[in-house]
């Protein structure tokens, strides 16, 4: 077999519209979580940076490097944590978690499968 490693990856990407407005509520949320705080300016600087792509762009979507992957390491956090969650909770709020945790998988698995 021949494995060579792919020298250059593409980072376009074309969201549909909902899968856009899930990424934007997602990193708008994160924004929230991480503004004001200095240990994390540059993922603020980048969420801002992906924010802004979400918000002007129609159709396709163009990451760098460092944008799509801290985009998918939080979306793949935020999982991890809604998973713990979901075993601890009631009947509601494991109803919202449940479908949050069902669009973050989506999207991981049809965009940002390896």
């Amino acid at each position: 077999m021949n494995m060579k490693k792919q020298l250059f990856q593409n980072y376009n990407f074309s969201f549909n519209k909902n899968d856009r407005k899930v990424l934007l509520t997602f990193c708008k949320q994160a924004l929230r979580q991480m503004t004001g705080q200095d240990e994390f300016y540059n993922e603020v600087r980048i969420f801002n940076s992906i924010v802004d792509k979400l918000n002007t762009q129609t159709g396709e979507v163009k990451f760098t490097k460092d944008e799509k992957n801290r985009l998918v390491f939080n979306l793949k956090e935020n999982v991890k944590n809604f998973e713990k969650e979901l075993k601890r909770t009631k009947f509601i709020k494991k109803w919202l978690i449940k479908s949050a945790l069902k669009n973050y998988n989506a999207i991981l698995q049809k965009y940002f499968s390896e």
